[in-house]
């Protein structure tokens, strides 16, 4: 299995089931149609995140994630995620759902970025939130079995 890491930058999140979820992202790649060589998932405030919206993308909004593909297009992926832990508390409550079911949507929403699906338009909206909602489907499966 690819190495898929957990970090956490100014702030953290508990994440139980993560050696399951590890195992997931690697399937969702390969199902995807994607080699993974390797992925990093940082968890982080507001704050950092916004300044790496600010610096890398030249945005200066508030988001719950940041993917960055590290690799070229074709080769094995190499990503990193950024994870807002505030921004997916506050979506989490707006959207009256567990912020550990949010969690995991983002995480599989950035892994889905990376295997070249978008959500700029409506009907990659649409899909994107498909395949989140699959995924989401098969972890919690997992879950339930493990």
């Amino acid at each position: 299995m690819a190495a898929i890491q957990f970090h956490t930058a100014d702030q953290g999140i508990s994440l139980p089931g993560k050696t399951i979820l590890k195992t997931l992202l690697s399937d969702l790649f390969h199902k995807e149609g994607q080699q993974l060589a390797g992925l990093t998932i940082v968890f982080c405030s507001d704050d950092y995140l916004l300044e790496l919206n600010r610096q890398f993308l030249q945005h200066d909004y508030y988001t719950d994630i940041l993917t960055f593909l590290m690799s070229e297009r074709g080769a094995p992926v190499e990503g990193e995620l950024y994870i807002s832990v505030d921004r997916v508390r506050d979506n989490a409550r707006a959207l009256a759902l567990p912020a550990l079911q949010e969690l995991r949507r983002v995480i599989i929403h950035g892994a889905l970025h990376l295997c070249g699906y978008k959500d700029k338009l409506k009907k990659d909206q649409a899909l994107i939130r498909q395949k989140e909602d699959r995924y989401l489907q098969l972890l919690k499966k997992r879950m339930s079995h493990a």
